[in-house]
Order: structure tokens, then sequence, then C-alpha cells
């Protein structure tokens, strides 16, 4: 009963942007039916090991666990673009369709007559989501574009990892991939803004994203402080380059997250270390910490080594100062409030004896609450069912298209 219900999607998306925003969509309640190859499927259906049916790659039931990260909740059909009987499948099924999202490298569906143009005269009320690594237009439009190569040429990595001359000095890239889920999210906003104009309006759009264009949003604060001064920013590691502080220390026996946010928290923590660091006039506001930042982490470093990790969470937890230990990915998914929270949704595939677990969303409607109807699915489960049901195809069609590599 999701507030998408009744909203079709067609999924010609892979990898992890287009696939991020249909599976939000599909979360959200969409029927969404993913249009895969014929015997290949997503490219991700091979990112492995780990795989989930044990590590053979021999298995021809294999999906790496990459897949299952961003596709539940959808239907696996397959068609065949390079035979006209696959992109007729693709045609009708868009005709019926809601929302079309796919990420061809520019003009890829236009060859097949498949482009938004195309469709829209059939469908004119269809929201039509391209993604790509650099938009419709410009002059890298027709190059592909990949979350790490567009961390790079997008400013990402200049500001990721340890400062210039420090131990482990080097540009690094995040540990996921940030710009692809953010593309992700940004297309699904942007399909429901659409939503909501094609059904005051009766008229559907075609949404633009570009992956250089998301990264170049997401820097932010940081994009932000380039654009005010004409100084690019650099790497400060664990620090912020705002505040202070604000950055990883190490405890008795670990290390401490310690993320202060205002004066009043800093005041807090700085009792609970010594008169003279709450009174000293060097670090009596951010801005003053922020010019300081070299002799005030120098201070809080012998400070934060004389108690454990443990020890100091309580204390800034009592204080109210924003603090947490720095977890392992097992680590974080025992917290008692990712537990609590159910972070972990478990689904049956009938093909698995295992069932496939996925990380619930983090989305939580108090009157239209998501539902984890369907697994990740295997390689067009669907197909026959969903063409059948869709357009009407009798066993003979799907046979007939099946003999001539169509499905």
């Amino acid at each position: 009963m999701g507030p998408l219900r009744g909203v079709t999607v067609l999924d010609l998306t892979r990898v992890l942007a287009g696939p991020w925003a249909t599976q939000t969509l599909a979360d959200l309640g969409a029927e969404v039916v993913k249009i895969e190859r014929p015997g290949a499927g997503d490219d991700t259906r091979a990112w492995g090991p780990p795989f989930l049916d044990g590590d053979n790659e021999a298995d021809a039931r294999r999906d790496a666990a990459y897949f299952t990260s961003a596709n539940r909740n959808k239907r696996s059909v397959t068609a065949n673009l390079a035979t006209e009987e696959g992109r007729d499948i693709v045609r009708a099924l868009a005709m019926q369709a809601d929302i079309l999202v796919e990420n061809f490298k520019v003009g890829g569906l236009g060859r097949h007559g498949l482009d938004y143009a195309s469709l829209a005269k059939l469908n004119p009320r269809l929201i039509y989501c391209s993604i790509t690594g650099f938009g419709q237009t410009g002059p890298e439009a027709s190059r592909a574009g990949y979350d790490a190569m567009i961390q790079a040429m997008g400013g990402l990595m200049s500001i990721t990892g340890q400062p210039a001359g420090a131990p482990g000095d080097e540009p690094m890239k995040t540990g996921v991939a940030v710009v692809d889920l953010f593309t992700g999210m940004y297309a699904a906003t942007a399909i429901l803004a659409a939503l909501l104009h094609v059904r005051a309006t009766g008229q559907g759009q075609h949404i633009d994203l570009a992956l250089f264009d998301v990264q170049l949003s997401m820097l932010a604060n940081q994009a932000s402080n380039y654009l005010a001064s004409g100084r690019s920013p650099g790497r400060l590691g664990n620090a912020h380059p705002n505040l202070v502080p604000y950055q990883v220390f190490e405890t008795a026996d670990g290390a401490l997250v310690l993320a202060i946010g205002n004066d009043a928290q800093f005041r807090a923590f700085a009792a609970l270390c010594d008169d003279e660091l709450a009174t000293d006039p060097r670090f009596q506001t951010n801005a003053s910490r922020v010019r300081n930042r070299a002799e005030l982490v120098e201070v809080l470093r012998s400070h934060l080594r004389g108690r454990t990790t443990a020890e100091w969470a309580r204390l800034l937890d009592r204080a109210g100062v924003p603090c947490g230990p720095i977890n392992s990915v097992a680590q974080a998914f025992a917290e008692p409030q990712a537990i609590a929270r159910g972070a972990v949704v478990e689904q049956a595939r009938d093909d698995l004896e295992a069932p496939i677990r996925t990380v619930a969303s983090p989305i939580r409607l108090s009157r239209t609450p998501l539902e984890y109807r369907l697994a990740p699915p295997a390689l067009g489960a669907d197909t026959r069912a969903v063409l059948a049901e869709r357009l009407g195809l009798s066993e003979d069609a799907l046979d007939s298209l099946a003999s001539k590599g169509a499905i």
C-alpha cells in the first residue's frame, strides 16, 4: 500500500545509479519492470564474489551480492534490443508505463527508436529519465562516465584523503560509489516532482541527470568555500574544513570521532578536560578554533588519550557532546539502534535455499509504509508473466519470441 501504488516504472538501467533510483521508487510501492539482456542481465549480477549461492562462478544461478543492493521489489524481463521484436516489446511496455529510466550513452536508445522524442509521441504522459556521465549536452556528452572517474574529475578526490605531506598522502575515492548513489536519489526526487506535474497537467517530460553535475552539486559547503574565496580546498584527512574539533582522535584503547558543531558543545566538552582549555581565548568560538586548528588539535590529542573510547563515549553522551566509535560494517549492523530500527530485510527467492538479506530503506512513512514485496529477481524470472499480463501475449507467441532470441 505504498504511496506509489499503481505507478508503473520501466527500468532500462544497470549497475548502480539508475537501479538505486528505481529501487527507491519500487520500495515506495511502484511496480518496476527491469529490462535485461537475455543470458547476461545487469552487469552487477557478475560483480562478485561474494555470490548468493556460494562463490562458484560456474553456478548457473549465480547472482553477486552487489546486484541485490539495488534491485529488490522489481520484476526481471529479458528483451534483446538488437532484435526488432525485442524493441517492440520495450516500446509496447513504454506505452503503458508512467516512468521510464535509462542509463544508455547519449543517443544509444535513439538508434532503436526508444528515445524520449519517439516514445513521447506514443505516450505523452511518459516521464523519461536519462542518467549519463555528463548529460545530454556539452563537449563531454558522448563520453561514458563511471563513479570513480567522476569523483576524480568533479573534485571529490582532491578533498578526500590525508593532507599533503602526511603519511599515506594521496587523493582517495570514497568507500562506496557515492556519486552513483547521490545521482540515484536526485533521479528519484526529480521523477517524483515530474509525477506531480503530469498528474496536474497530463504532460510528461524528459529528465536529464548527469553524474558530473551531481558530483559538483554534492561538493556542498566545499564548493561554497571555493566560490566565496577563490581558493580550492585541500585534503584534511578526517578533519572538517569549517568546524573544529570535528575529526578522529586516538583514545587510550582505540579511536573516537568527536563531532562538535557549536560553541556550547565545545564548552561542555572542555569542561570535561580542564579549566584552562575551557577559558583559553584562542578556542572560545568556532571561527577562532578554525584559525587555531593545529594548536587545539595538539592539546586535544593529549586529553583524549587519557581515557578509553567507552569512557569518553559515556562522558560525552551525558554532556550532550556528539561522538561515536569507529565501527566495522559488522559492528554497525550489530548496534542496538540498527537492530531496533530493522536495518536488515530478509526475502526468500524460489531458486535459492537461503533468504536474500538487504539493507532496509531509511524512508519511514507513518500512513503509507514501505513494503518489501519481492526479492531481487533471478534473470528473466518474470518475462513470461509480465508479457502475458501487460501485453496479452499467448504461450505460443512467447515461444516464438524465445526462438528468435528476442527474450
